[in-house]
């Protein structure tokens, strides 16, 4: 291996107290016990406009979407909690996929997302996790050339499933959200 490998964790959501990005943290917490090199990313300090061809006609990719798609290029494996908006993705995560999977000139295809290893995860208010976006989240992904690990956890009732520090209060949840984390790092570590 001639370098670390590196894993960007980031939620689907830009809210200041998101459950989800408290939820990846843990997994990249997981990840770093793996000896690995871990980013976290608040899409909330990327904002984007709406995806617009027209707009990116005219004005070429802005300049939060190429820090992004740089950033993705920049590491191998990803770490992804959604939060579930109407049985699907979040509008912010949707969005920063489409403008990252955005060709620039001199580039193959989905050059941001090829071959990255990814674990997916969720924590909803609702009595599923948002388990249901998840479905959605995988289909986008592994369609754009992400391998996405089969295990994947939803975590329901988010309001109480949070300590003040951040963790969870089921230790089983705990462990399996670190687990996501861990078998990204390990799954890379073999790879590179």
């Amino acid at each position: 291996m001639t370098s670390t490998p590196k894993i960007l964790a980031f939620a689907g959501s830009t809210r200041v107290d998101s459950y989800n990005k408290k939820l990846v943290k843990i997994a990249a917490a997981g990840a770093q016990a793996a000896e690995v090199e871990v980013t976290y990313l608040d899409l909330r300090d990327l904002p984007l406009p709406l995806f617009d061809e027209d707009l990116e006609a005219q004005e070429g990719l802005p300049v939060n979407a190429r820090t992004l798609k740089d950033l993705l290029i920049s590491h191998q494996g990803l770490l992804i909690a959604s939060p579930e908006y109407n049985s699907s993705l979040t509008p912010v995560l949707k969005n920063a996929i489409d403008w990252a999977s955005r060709p620039s000139a001199n580039e193959a295809p989905l050059t941001a997302f090829a071959d990255k290893v990814a674990a997916i995860m969720s924590a909803s208010p609702g009595g599923l996790g948002g388990l249901r976006g998840l479905s959605h989240l995988r289909a986008i992904l592994q369609n754009i050339g992400v391998l996405v690990l089969p295990a994947q956890v939803a975590v329901p009732k988010a309001y109480e499933a949070f300590n003040t520090d951040g963790s969870l209060r089921d230790p089983q949840q705990q462990e399996s959200i670190e687990k996501l984390g861990k078998n990204v790092a390990n799954i890379l570590l073999k790879l590179y």
